[in-house]
């Protein structure tokens, strides 16, 4: 979960401009296989890495400031990456453990995890995106299997509320349960169970810090018929209770 916990520094509030989060973007210059960068509303990169500046074949940082991904990226990339951050603005949501492409050294495709967060100013308003991708380097004959999992996982994060089984996932990842669980373990160091609950938990925390959706109907939109079963699974993930959660964030 190491991507994870470096994302969870771009879902702080910083004040009333995107500034507290330029410095970040500098912390992983050294680190070749993730990309950092920072955005404001209209899409325009104020802050990369070096890594992300080098794979689109820019001579330093500084040369992507001002563009937006359609300037610097291949048109499926561009046009992929644009969608995503249009959809953020629109919804104010953003997205963690995406399998997608990305552009590899030499401009070669390849396949990457990838966070994105909106960032809010003190009124609560967003003002930017920001996101990191950390490169899977995978060995070349698991490649095409990335597409038909990557699929998978998307799959997972836009139907969570649906009862959805392994073996129904394994088989539109073109695996067996077995092999759909290792590749999960392998990607998110948790089991394919563990990992399907997560994404549930991850969209109740969402809905209780920035909704008044009843509990109930917050259990019901993540998947639990039982409003039972989901506090007591909440309790055991996050460590306190849904309601006493809601009353954390409200009050931070």
């Amino acid at each position: 979960m190491q991507l994870q916990k470096a994302a969870a520094i771009f879902r702080k509030r910083f004040g009333e401009s995107i500034d507290g989060l330029l410095p970040v973007a500098d912390l992983f210059d050294s680190v070749p296989d993730i990309l950092i960068f920072v955005k404001d509303r209209n899409f325009r990169y104020v802050a990369v890495n070096e890594t992300l500046a080098a794979r689109c074949g820019l001579p330093d940082k500084e040369s992507a400031i001002g563009h937006t991904a359609r300037e610097l990226y291949p048109a499926p990339l561009a046009e992929a990456f644009l969608e995503q951050d249009e959809e953020i603005l629109r919804t104010g949501v953003g997205f963690h453990d995406r399998l997608e492409l990305h552009l590899y050294p030499g401009g070669r495709s390849g396949w990457c995890l990838s966070c994105k967060e909106p960032i809010r100013g003190k009124n609560g308003s967003i003002i930017g995106i920001c996101g990191i991708s950390r490169d899977l380097n995978a060995p070349g004959d698991k490649d095409t299997s990335f597409a038909a999992l990557s699929r998978t996982i998307d799959y997972i994060h836009r139907h969570f509320d649906e009862a959805l089984r392994l073996p129904q996932l394994a088989e539109m990842a073109g695996l067996s349960v077995y092999q759909f669980d290792q590749r999960i373990r392998s990607l998110f160091h948790v089991t394919a169970g563990q990992y399907l609950v997560k994404v549930r938990i991850d969209a109740a925390c969402e809905k209780l810090a920035s909704t008044k959706d009843a509990i109930a109907q917050i259990a019901l939109a993540c998947g639990y018929s039982d409003q039972s079963a989901f506090s007591r699974q909440f309790k055991q993930a996050v460590g306190v209770s849904p309601l006493a959660y809601r009353k954390r964030m409200q009050e931070s």
